[in-house]
């Protein structure tokens, strides 16, 4: 019965391509960040949102109840393409390192001779800049390249691209390289909050912005197959699409995700194409994992997974003869988030039977075919069954996980870039070990959580205002969190109120004395109003920190000048203007101290570009006139002083 069996295996992995040994199939991946499964059509939704993803459905197999293994977009992404679990894999947080002993989807297709190549949407998968260090091994091309949003600036140029901007460097990439076998990876970050599609779509989905989101993120995916059909690869290629979790709109009290392992953020949808005629059941019943995707695709081109992998390869389930199902399969799901983020204990979550059942201080149990919506908690009058659930966590979650060591927070440029991505980054850190962390439940502090992502959302837009009454309830209810404190500090010293700021920072740099934004925020607040001395102090400190800020080194060279300690800052600004020659405010200030140190050959150009950057300043114009006066440039030096006096609204002199 065994060989039997090896045989069907054989022939169906022959199915999979129309392709020779010779000749493997393509593979292209496709996460889908922040996706619900109840929005895909091919999953039943009647919305309309997603014909493109619908009709590779129907060519392919869909899997109805397949499930996140933690429900953020980094930590999920990693046990997508390790094939490993979150206990495993020790990338629960944010910012966290991908270990290179880990098994790698890519790295595994690289070397068997495939070209690799991935595109995504957003700083949180960017390895070079944010949270993500490690996810380029294997690829030849990894398309990132965020940075961090300055005042003003469009967000879909800094933190994240637009789902049609993604697909058009893939497509772009499959022109140039012409090379085959290839693997493609392509991420698109659109449904993430802030929800705003671009036209027609913002427009035709007012009321709904989310799935205003999801349609153009569809509209994307079709781009890339119709260029895959152009080109005559799409038959050839191995396709899966998988979001890699959902969004909560008020279910349960969470607004987003990243708190709870309910089914509006773990439920998630997932299909695959395979290559060449390959008959497939339209739909597979069965409770199935994201960490199961890994493997599969790898034995949809007929490369081995690796024993390292844990997930188990859904090729069983997608034979001609299956029917789309097969024996129960539970499902694991965990986060960390809420210990991580706000010192709450973190969640654990076992799906089996036709039960969820939550680990948490107070834990929840329910019945999913009677009350699909976890509404009715059946913890208290089932013991029995919780008790048996409970134990199979467990024992599931000892096989599954491997020694830890504790792991270095997030950097303070890290937590920046994290926050202004809606994020809250660890000020609580594991110690090491698997034990099961304690805190208060999450059920009973979620609206804390909801207050503060809505606070850092309208810091990022510079709503500095709307932040504010957001943040304040967020430090009455748990006067701990740091990045509460530093965030309304920050909200007040935007707003010019530098006096009102500095209760806030100084709690934020007593709670994160590692932080040196909490330390430049405070120095800045004490600079504007006045303490040079206790100024300098802190934003020496904020340096040390962060060396490579020209914000901070201007800030430090300033309060330098205020007290008399002139040549140190004259050092700062120019270090700064090293980091960034267009920052107007230390060219204005080194020109000026040249300029009084009886150097204007030397302050000329700083107060040049100082006018150039910003030429309705008087100040820029004043300074330029005094040291063209200084050089004996009096045509120079009375043309900017007729402009300083304009500017201010003086008369001529």
């Amino acid at each position: 019965m065994r060989l039997r069996r090896s045989w069907l295996y054989v022939l169906l992995l022959a199915n999979c391509s129309v392709a020779s040994l010779a000749a493997p199939s393509n593979v292209i991946l496709i996460t889908l960040d922040t996706t619900r499964a109840d929005r895909m059509g091919f999953l039943g939704s009647k919305r309309g949102l997603t014909p493109n993803l619908d009709a590779l459905a129907k060519q392919g197999v869909a899997f109805s109840h397949a499930y996140s293994q933690v429900p953020l977009t980094t930590p999920s992404h990693a046990t997508i393409l390790t094939g490993t679990y979150p206990q495993f894999n020790h990338l629960q947080d944010m910012g966290s390192p991908l270990n290179k002993d880990l098994p790698y989807l890519p790295d595994i297709l690289r070397q068997h001779g495939y070209h690799t190549a991935a595109f995504v949407g957003s700083q949180i998968l960017d390895p070079k800049s944010v949270a993500a260090p490690g996810f380029d091994r294997g690829f030849e091309v990894y398309d990132a390249g965020f940075h961090s949003r300055a005042p003003g600036e469009d967000r879909y140029h800094s933190v994240e691209r637009r789902a049609a901007v993604v697909v058009a460097h893939a497509i772009a990439w499959l022109n140039a390289s012409q090379r085959t076998p290839f693997f493609v990876w392509v991420h698109l970050y659109d449904p993430h909050d802030p929800y705003d599609p671009p036209e027609p779509f913002k427009a035709k989905y007012r009321a709904s912005p989310y799935d205003g989101e999801i349609a153009y993120a569809d509209f994307a995916v079709g781009k890339l197959l119709a260029a895959l059909r152009a080109r005559g690869l799409y038959d050839s290629t191995v396709i899966a699409v998988a979001a890699d979790h959902g969004e909560a709109f008020g279910e349960h009290g969470e607004q987003t995700h990243g708190l709870f392992l309910y089914d509006e953020t773990i439920h998630v949808p997932l299909l695959l194409k395979f290559a060449g005629d390959h008959p497939v059941p339209r739909h597979v019943d069965t409770r199935v994992g994201l960490v199961d995707l890994a493997p599969t695709l790898l034995q949809a081109v007929g490369i081995a997974p690796p024993v390292a992998m844990q997930g188990t390869s859904l090729m069983e389930m997608v034979r001609p003869d299956s029917g789309g199902a097969s024996a129960d399969r539970p499902a694991y799901a965990e986060t960390d988030y809420p210990y991580r983020a706000f010192g709450w204990s973190p969640l654990r979550a076992w799906r089996a039977g036709k039960y969820l059942y939550v680990d948490a201080p107070q834990r929840e149990l329910y019945d999913q075919k009677l009350d699909s919506a976890a509404t009715r908690n059946l913890a208290g009058d089932s013991t029995a069954v919780a008790d048996t659930m409970a134990s199979q966590l467990q024992e599931f979650h000892r096989k599954t996980s491997s020694a830890t060591t504790t792991q270095a927070g997030v950097t303070p440029d890290q937590a920046e870039q994290l926050q202004a991505l809606g994020y809250i980054t660890s000020e609580f850190q594991k110690s090491g070990g698997n034990e099961m962390l304690t805190g208060p439940d999450p059920k009973g502090k979620v609206q804390i959580a909801n207050l503060l992502h809505e606070g850092l959302l309208a810091m990022d837009d510079e709503r500095y205002r709307d932040a504010i009454p957001q943040l304040q309830q967020v430090v009455k209810e748990q006067p701990s969190v740091g990045l509460a404190n530093l965030e309304l500090g920050r909200a007040w010293n935007s707003l010019g109120n530098y006096t009102e700021a500095l209760p806030w920072l100084r709690k934020a740099v007593d709670i994160t004395p590692e932080s040196g934004r909490a330390h430049y925020e405070l120095g800045v607040a004490l600079a504007e109003t006045g303490d040079w001395a206790s100024a300098a102090t802190q934003l020496a400190i904020a340096v040390s920190h962060a060396p490579d800020s020209d914000d901070m080194r201007f800030y430090l060279g300033m309060t330098y000048d205020e007290l008399g300690r002139t040549t140190e800052a004259i050092a700062s600004l120019e270090h700064a203007l090293r980091l960034n020659p267009d920052h107007y405010r230390a060219n204005l200030l080194l020109g000026r101290l040249l300029g009084m140190q009886n150097r204007p050959e030397e302050a000329l150009p700083y107060l040049q570009r100082a006018v150039k950057l910003q030429p309705k300043s008087p100040d820029a114009h004043k300074f330029l006139g005094n040291v063209y006066t200084e050089l004996g440039q009096e045509e120079n030096a009375r043309r900017e002083q007729t402009e300083a006096s304009r500017l201010q609204g003086s008369p001529k002199p």
